[in-house]
């Protein structure tokens, strides 16, 4: 059974329409990558199946539950792990208390939450010294590890990635690339977003969306 699923998804910018009846499943253990040109709505897409964004018609499916019966906070907050392209951490914050306060914020009650982020930020290959270093002060790829132990800071199923490797250099690229492989490995549902054909020839599918009403295609 599929993590999750869109089902006849339409959505427009004022009259411009932007997906068109688009259909996909997305199962847990799997690394997928949406695809297409700039103006195809990739990160549209991306921002609807996290709820941030509202289709103008069709629905997403979290385990077998429309969102919409879904509290938004706790759909957001609980059971999907969003990386930004621009990585939208506090950059005041260090590395650690950006982690912790994601934690907070998700009501994450265990007591040693600073261990619990500093393990997350280890999984990642950032080690306590760069834990404890403010954001600005860490390199690109630095920052997207940071980011990525973010989402993964309540143990969300689904991890959503808007080109998280765009501004990454090769090697830098492929270490967080085996990131997002060990997770779907784990179980998780990984999707990303991808203008990179190195990136998406290391997902396990790929989804193709054309630009405006045509229909998307696998």
């Amino acid at each position: 059974m599929a993590v999750l699923s869109l089902n006849n998804i339409c959505f427009s910018y004022k009259d411009t329409p932007v997906l068109n009846d688009v259909s996909y499943e997305f199962e847990r253990g799997k690394m997928y990558c949406i695809i297409g040109k700039s103006g195809a709505g990739k990160t549209t897409l991306l921002s609807i199946l996290s709820g941030l964004a509202k289709p103008k018609s069709g629905s997403i499916m979290y385990d077998g539950r429309d969102i919409k019966k879904i509290d938004k906070y706790k759909f957001r907050s609980k059971y999907i792990g969003v990386i930004f392209q621009s990585f939208n951490l506090i950059t005041k914050f260090t590395a650690l208390e950006n982690v912790i306060l994601s934690m907070n914020i998700a009501g994450y009650r265990q007591r040693k939450k600073r261990d619990k982020a500093l393990e997350l930020l280890k999984s990642v290959g950032l080690d306590e010294s760069e834990a404890n270093r403010r954001v600005l002060k860490l390199s690109g790829g630095q920052q997207q590890r940071v980011a990525i132990a973010r989402a993964l800071s309540y143990d969300a199923e689904i991890i959503l990635a808007d080109e998280p490797t765009g501004n990454l250099d090769s090697e830098t690229q492929s270490e967080i690339m085996a990131i997002f492989r060990s997770l779907a490995d784990s179980g998780k549902c990984v999707i990303l977003v991808s203008h990179s054909p190195e990136v998406a020839a290391l997902c396990d599918e790929k989804y193709e969306l054309i630009k405006y009403s045509k229909k998307a295609k696998k």
